[in-house]
Parts: C-alpha cells; sequence; structure tokens
C-alpha cells in the first residue's frame, strides 16, 4: 500500500521505522514544524522528521491541515491509508475521509480508558494495574474511532512513565503492522468502543510535579513514576529543588534499616540507608531510590549517601 505517515515525538519513530521496513511504500511524512530547542534556542527537528530523512521519504511540515492548500498537498500523495501516531495536530473530515482505507491511530492505552493527550502518565497516576496499544480507525470525535486491534500489558508496582513508554512504543508499531493486512482484507470490521467506559487524559502540567507530602505515600509513589522522565516530581530543600526519579510506598514492615512508626511531620526524612531515603507522608511512608540535587546528576539513594545526608530534615 501506499502510505503516508503523520507523527513527531521518539513515541512515534518504531511504528515509522516499522512501516519503512515493511512491503508497504511511505510516499510521505507529515510532522510538526522545527521547534526552537537547545541552549541558543535554534529550530530543530523532531525525532520522525531526522528517521524520515535519513530514509529518503519526503517530509511535510504544514501548521495545520484545514487549509485547502494542505489537503491538495496531502491529496496528491493518493495515499491507500494514512497512519496517525502522537502527531499533535488535529485531522479535520476532510483529511480522515481522504486516504481510500482511512486513518489508522496508533494510542497508548487500552480504549475507551484514557482518551486524550497524557495516557501513559494518567494510567500511572491513578494505579492502574494494566494497559496497552491500540489501533484504532480515526473518527472525528477524540479517540473515539473503533478499535482493530489491542496488546495488553500489566503495570507493575516500580513502572516508570519512562519504561512504560519505550515497551508500548515498540508494540504499537508490531501491532499497526499484523493490523494493516486485516484493514486490507475488509473481511472483519473493527470494535466499536464503549463512550460510558471513557476517561480522559489530561495533557500535563508542570505543576503537576510538586510533590504535596501530607498525600499518602502510595499516590506520591505513582506521582514520581509517572513524572519520571517529565517533568519529574519535585519538592523544596533548603530554598532549594530536590527532583525524585524513582520511589515506592512502603509498610512499616519493609523501611529501609532505622525506621520505625511513628507520628513525625509529613515530608520528614525518617531513614536513611542504600536502600533508600524513606519520608514520612500523611499516610504511610515513601522510599526514595533515585534523586537529584539542583545542578547535579540524577543519582541512586547509595551513591546520594556518600556524600550527603538528608536525615531529620524536613522537605517541603
Amino acid at each position: 500500500m501506499r502510505v503516508v505517515f503523520a507523527g513527531t515525538p521518539d513515541f512515534a519513530v518504531p511504528t515509522l521505522e516499522a512501516l519503512i521496513g515493511s512491503a508497504h511504500e511511505v510516499v510521505a511524512c507529515y510532522t510538526q514544524p522545527d521547534r526552537p530547542a537547545g541552549r541558543g534556542r535554534k529550530a530543530q527537528p523532531g525525532p520522525v522528521k531526522r528517521v524520515a530523512v535519513e530514509s529518503g521519504v519526503p517530509v511535510c511540515q504544514p501548521s495545520s491541515l484545514r487549509d485547502s492548500a494542505a489537503q491538495n498537498e496531502l491529496a496528491a500523495f493518493e495515499a491507500d491509508v494514512m497512519v496517525v501516531v502522537a502527531y499533535g495536530l488535529l485531522l479535520p473530515q476532510a483529511v480522515l475521509d481522504m486516504p481510500r482505507l482511512g486513518c489508522l491511530n496508533v494510542h497508548a492505552s487500552l480504549l475507551p480508558r484514557w482518551r486524550g493527550a497524557a495516557p501513559i502518565h494518567r494510567a500511572l497516576l491513578a494505579g492502574d494495574t494494566e494497559t496497552g496499544v491500540c489501533v484504532m480507525q480515526m473518527a472525528a470525535g477524540l479517540d473515539t474511532g473503533d478499535v482493530w486491534s489491542r496488546w495488553h500489558c500489566d503495570i507493575a508496582d516500580d513502572t516508570t512513565t519512562a519504561q512504560l513508554h519505550d515497551t508500548l512504543a515498540r508494540a504499537g508499531a508490531e501491532l499497526l503492522v499484523d493490523t494493516l493486512p486485516v484493514v486490507v482484507a475488509g473481511e472483519q470490521r473493527p470494535t466499536p468502543q464503549d463512550d460510558s467506559l471513557s476517561c480522559y487524559a489530561h495533557k500535563l502540567d508542570k505543576s503537576e510535579a510538586q510533590i504535596d507530602w501530607r498525600r499518602c505515600a502510595v499516590e506520591i509513589a505513582r506521582q514520581v513514576r509517572a513524572f519520571n522522565p517529565w517533568p519529574v516530581a519535585q519538592c523544596g530543600l533548603d530554598g532549594g529543588t530536590l527532583r525524585l526519579w524513582n520511589a515506592q510506598a512502603a509498610s512499616a514492615e519493609g523501611l529501609a534499616d532505622g525506621a520505625t512508626p511513628g507520628t513525625s511531620m509529613p515530608g520528614t526524612v525518617i531513614a536513611e540507608s542504600a536502600a533508600g531515603i524513606v519520608v514520612q507522608a500523611g499516610s504511610g511512608r515513601l522510599v526514595v531510590s533515585e534523586l537529584q540535587l539542583p545542578g547535579k546528576r540524577r543519582v541512586c539513594s547509595a551513591d546520594f549517601l556518600n556524600g550527603h545526608s538528608l536525615l531529620g530534615q524536613i522537605l517541603t
């Protein structure tokens, strides 16, 4: 088939690479315009554009697909299908209807759960025990289209967004390639979503990364793991910012050496050991296993304690 691909960030790269390596012809790659980045704030290409250029795939970067010029350019590629993965631009109905087989989307959740911009983060924040990836026939609504196929995976107590992102990106690429022959054959129909089960994965805001130690340790641990690698959970320490990259809630029986149950103020560091830095929460205790001081690199707790001690200090 003639395939037009649309995507922008790292999550979309495995699917583009899988299509380029398949029997299909990727006739064009649509990606968002270059954005300023780095110290010089010079416009830099996104991950998808870099792969497309290296592979010789024509790149298009319209700021919108709503105007007739952009739609005429897209129509000229005469695509059989358009594959969309984290593109970041809205596709109007005229574009959805343009390819012979419509537009397929690879979405990082088990639809209808977590429609929207940040499904991986929201699944972790909510304490979901499983997630996955779906290939969906795109429709006018936000992630409301019928689902062709899905892949499940468990969410462990120590899973971070960084880990889940990479797992689902690879799985989504494989699922898309496996699903295309089913779509072409036309012998099956995708499954409609149950809208009554849907929930919305709001776009992340940096303010959400600020830790409130009055919350329970389980919720704070989810926050830490959900915001790894961005925007990274953080709290105050001596007027500066301490970033927490990984942490888990601990019961009284599972505390690091030297910690004992008590009534310390939330945010108080009550124990330290190679196993982690234990902080009193509003309910329960958080064991921090990876952290970062301002201007320093991220390190595991054992390495941090070689030159620092937080015992007795109160994190704000």
